[in-house]
């Protein structure tokens, strides 16, 4: 039987914290989403002022990416070049979702939403790199 790592409490608060460290840092008001391998919620963030359907879309960016164990903008990507792309089954095909990896293996994602999607992602990646 093989070792898989995975993500224990203390990453998920660590995360978390890069997370709403830098939303914080740039006034953005974010929800934020880490799900494990599965796709499965794991932690979660609604800050003050951020809008209600921000919640369901970072988890769903989290899902995507953890399930396809690729960025969620690839597939925002895939949908100009063929827009078949959009029923894909995975979750949300919008930049802001990043997968983790350890020892090359994806142990789950975050996926954030609130602000433009480059800075969504730019905050998911905060907690990515709190995590390496």
């Amino acid at each position: 039987m093989r070792d898989k790592p995975c993500l224990t409490s203390s990453d998920l608060q660590k995360a978390m914290a890069a997370c709403r460290a830098e939303a914080e840092k740039n006034k953005w008001n974010v929800s934020i989403a880490v799900v494990d391998d599965g796709g499965y919620l794991l932690a979660f963030d609604r800050m003050d002022g951020a809008a209600a359907i921000t919640a369901e879309v970072a988890i769903g960016k989290a899902h995507t990416s953890a399930l396809t164990k690729r960025p969620s903008k690839f597939f925002e990507e895939r949908v100009k070049e063929r827009p078949a792309f959009a029923n894909f089954p995975a979750g949300i095909l919008i930049q802001g979702g990043l997968p983790i990896m350890a020892r090359g293996e994806c142990v789950g994602a975050i996926g954030v939403s609130g602000v433009a999607s480059h800075e969504d992602e730019q905050v998911a990646q905060a907690g990515v790199s709190a995590l390496a």
